[in-house]
């Protein structure tokens, strides 16, 4: 149930404000509640927004989940962390499911697969998205890229690159086989350099 160790609560200054709005929204207190949930969007939005550039379409629909979530086990809120960080656990793991969700659907342009080595002769040519962050402008490019991208190709180049996953935490994560992610990566980054080049 709802408690704060000894060690939370003196070393975090709002610890005691942190529980009584707790125990407010767990006796159902509106003003409590309406704080929580504007506490936790708070939280998690910039999070969420982060993790799913470009797709922003799927942010707002992801954190009625984390909301939920967060609603549904509070009574199991034990306070050894404080809320924020509560609520970033809560976001990270949505975030891996809708990763994992969107990796198991078929998506029917991996069909356009591109050859057996053909991403190889374009390798030194496209530069890595971990070398396209120098610039604002850039950053934009990236985006737009990504966008342009079916969304299973920018997801696996987000958690590839910018969540710097490894291909068997992918695997892992997703299911699939470290061939199949290490197939899907370039034919990801194939499309990506495609698109790269008509922006």
């Amino acid at each position: 149930m709802l408690r704060m160790t000894q060690s939370s609560a003196q070393g975090d200054e709002s610890a005691d404000d942190q529980r009584r709005l707790l125990s407010g929204v767990l006796v159902k207190d509106r003003k409590a509640t309406a704080e929580f949930v504007s506490q936790c969007a708070d939280y998690a939005y910039p999070f969420v927004c982060r993790r799913l550039l470009p797709r922003k379409e799927s942010v707002e629909d992801l954190m009625q989940e984390i909301l939920l979530a967060a609603w549904q086990n509070l009574p199991n809120f034990r306070g050894d962390s404080n809320l924020r960080s509560w609520i970033l656990g809560i976001a990270r793991h949505k975030v891996e499911d809708y990763y994992r969700k969107r990796f198991r659907e078929p998506d029917a342009n991996e069909s356009d697969e591109p050859e057996d080595g053909a991403f190889d002769k374009y390798a030194s040519v496209l530069p890595g998205p971990e070398e396209q962050f120098d610039s604002a402008a850039q950053w934009q490019k990236v985006q737009k890229t990504l966008a342009r991208l079916p969304e299973v190709y920018g997801l696996a180049l987000l958690w590839r690159y910018r969540d710097e996953m490894s291909l068997s935490e992918m695997a892992e994560l997703t299911g699939k086989t470290e061939k199949a992610m290490e197939r899907l990566l370039a034919r990801a980054r194939e499309s990506f350099k495609r698109r790269w080049s008509d922006e």
